[in-house]
């Protein structure tokens, strides 16, 4: 049983947090586009970024700045419009959306953060950010999250936030997050935009680590299509105003918890990320058992994840536990295939290397009546185990992707 129990509120769970969403103009559609995430208080903050080496403006400007300073107060964030491949323009105006910001909120420059999401290779219409930021900081309140995670929205079907808290050195602590992503979904946390807060009292490096694991074992695990896009990036603020002993130790009960706590956070929200995948239908969840070591676990079971024939096998309900054994094999991890079990939801598909006699018809029907799949794949005697999130592909993924800017 955890130690934490969620609750609703996203990133306003966390004591000391605005948000709010409004629409700038950007998205043609009108909808919301445009969202802000604050604390009064400077925050530790945490950033892991798209490995993509074509990176978007915004991307670079947090890292430079993170890499100088570890706190900051706001998270500003655009959809509608990636801000990626844009030149020098590009990177001018993500500076001057931290400026705006800065200026109505009454903060530094340099304590506002930037995010942007959207069509690539388009200026910023900067103007618009200007125009709207003093009502965005207006419309900003404490149960602000759900205006914030709807105003980051692309080619998302449904918003995706989270919220977890627990007792920590006798304070309730809060770790809450909002995510977007659907599209240009693979790892290297290149993949998605994901903004959590909390409101613990945390050492700045430690935090950092902290926020690195959980997204090991959460963004960094999950696929749609293998497409690793230019923009993406979580970034991660601890307030401290649960006013809990700061946590220092990294062996300590406490790091240990709100490691549990952002770890649930991360992978809450990765999951809802494939669930919303383009024209999905279904979540695909791949277990492995019996690598060296957890990495190598991890790897398996990314590969069978991404496989564009496992994925296509599961959205026609084909219980092809080939392409299972298949993908294992190419992932890179030294495994003895004659050790190789798989196994789809309860049906028993191979053991020791050796196929097994199963119901066909039945597993089938357990694929097209499932919206989520369990996949479990033991690939020797070792300790090591990893989790991987997929979905299946469907024809409304090529339909979507085929018209997204015409």
């Amino acid at each position: 049983m955890a130690d934490f129990e969620w609750i609703d509120g996203g990133v306003t769970a966390a004591k000391g947090f605005r948000a709010g969403g409004i629409a700038s103009g950007i998205k043609p559609s009108g909808k919301t586009d445009l969202a802000l995430i604050y604390s009064e208080n400077p925050s530790a903050a945490a950033g892991v970024y798209t490995t993509n080496l074509v990176q978007a403006a915004p991307v670079a400007y947090n890292r430079n700045l993170l890499q100088q300073r570890g706190k900051a107060c706001a998270i500003v964030v655009n959809s509608g419009n990636a801000n990626a491949a844009t030149g020098k323009a590009g990177e001018e105006a993500a500076i001057e959306t931290a400026q705006v910001f800065a200026r109505a909120l009454g903060f530094s420059a340099d304590q506002v953060l930037v995010a942007s999401t959207g069509v690539i290779g388009v200026p910023l219409p900067i103007e618009k950010i200007r125009t709207a930021a003093q009502a965005l900081v207006d419309a900003a309140t404490e149960t602000g999250s759900d205006a914030a995670a709807e105003a980051i929205l692309t080619t998302d079907l449904v918003a995706k936030s989270c919220a977890v808290r627990a007792l920590i050195g006798g304070k309730t602590v809060h770790v809450g997050g909002i995510a977007k992503g659907s599209g240009m979904i693979h790892p290297q946390m290149a993949t998605l935009l994901a903004f959590i807060t909390s409101d613990c009292s945390v050492d700045i490096d430690l935090w950092r680590q902290i926020v690195a694991r959980a997204t090991d074992r959460s963004f960094n695990q999950i696929t749609v299509d293998g497409d690793t896009s230019t923009n993406d990036m979580l970034l991660a603020l601890a307030s401290g105003e649960a006013k809990n002993p700061r946590i220092l130790d990294a062996a300590s009960p406490e790091a240990g918890l709100l490691e549990q706590m952002v770890s649930a956070v991360c992978v809450d929200l990765a999951k809802k990320v494939v669930r919303d995948g383009e024209g999905a239908t279904k979540l695909i969840e791949v277990q492995v058992a019996g690598t060296g070591d957890d990495a190598q676990a991890r790897k398996i079971a990314l590969t069978v994840a991404s496989s564009s024939l496992v994925k296509s096998a599961m959205f026609g309900n084909d219980p092809n536990w080939g392409r299972l054994a298949a993908a294992a094999g190419r992932a890179g991890v030294e495994f003895d295939p004659a050790a190789l079990a798989v196994r789809l939801g309860a049906f028993a598909l191979m053991e020791v290397g050796q196929p097994l006699a199963f119901d066909r018809a039945a597993a089938s029907d357990y694929l097209k009546g499932s919206d989520t799949v369990e996949v479990h794949l033991q690939v020797g005697p070792g300790t090591g185990n990893g989790i991987a999130w997929g979905c299946d592909l469907s024809y409304d993924y090529v339909k979507i992707n085929a018209e997204y800017t015409t």
